[in-house]
């Protein structure tokens, strides 16, 4: 072996790899473990409207220099916040994080203690804000959303905005709107809207003239509704 210098030259050139390796990782570990390079300043790039520069602080820990701190980690820590629907987080030389937050946008209530966002996503967080209340079976979360959208649009005309969103374990859809009134539409969604658009377009000719105020209306008919007036006080 010691008369091969071909040989000799790998092992010496295998040896300083090692040694250069070795000397990269204490280097390294050195980097992460020193003082220098401390983290100043987070700044946080987005305007927000339901989370607190006071509950960013809070959230955050910061272990480490500039270096040793994971950018996975924080933005980890973020995304814990009861608004913070997802963030991103980019290192700034030589002492700064910028943080972008994206936030829920609450459309409406669900139970007691959670909210549903524009994209139907179901998120825990409270508000003092007036919204309308979804009630349905777990996972239903988006379609309620995606229905309360089309819902909405249809009986825009009548000038009440829904007040709650049901769907029923059996999945049957009923509203009931600012005004008191109920409307109960049945299963198969695509076929309970045309049946509200009927019951819209219909509204000026039959309801609207009405003295007695109604409050419940059925409309799983294929050629009608079913009507139930409020009852006079006497």
């Amino acid at each position: 072996m010691w008369d091969n210098p071909r040989l000799l030259n790998l092992i010496a050139g295998a040896l300083v790899g090692v040694a250069a390796l070795a000397f990269g990782t204490a280097a390294l570990a050195m980097l992460l473990r020193s003082e220098l390079f401390p983290v100043r300043e987070i700044v946080v790039v987005s305007p927000l409207k339901n989370t607190s520069r006071e509950e960013i602080a809070a959230a955050v820990r910061i272990e480490g220099n500039f270096f040793a701190v994971s950018s996975s980690e924080l933005r980890a820590q973020l995304e814990k916040l009861p608004w913070v629907r997802s963030a991103s987080v980019r290192r700034v030389w030589p002492d700064r994080f910028e943080v972008a937050i994206e936030e829920h946008v609450a459309l409406a209530r669900w139970g007691d203690d959670a909210l549903v966002d524009t994209l139907g996503e179901k998120f825990f967080a409270r508000t003092s804000e007036a919204l309308p209340l979804f009630a349905g079976p777990p996972g239903s979360e988006r379609e309620l959303a995606r229905r309360y959208a089309s819902f909405s649009a249809i009986l825009a005309p009548l000038g009440a905005p829904i007040e709650r969103v049901v769907l029923s374990p059996r999945l049957a859809w009923q509203l009931r709107l600012q005004d008191g009134l109920s409307i109960v539409l049945g299963r198969d969604a695509d076929a309970a809207q045309a049946r509200l658009r009927r019951f819209v377009d219909a509204y000026d000719a039959t309801l609207k003239p009405l003295i007695r105020r109604h409050e419940y209306v059925d409309l799983r008919y294929p050629n009608g509704f079913a009507l139930r007036i409020r009852e006079a006080k006497s």
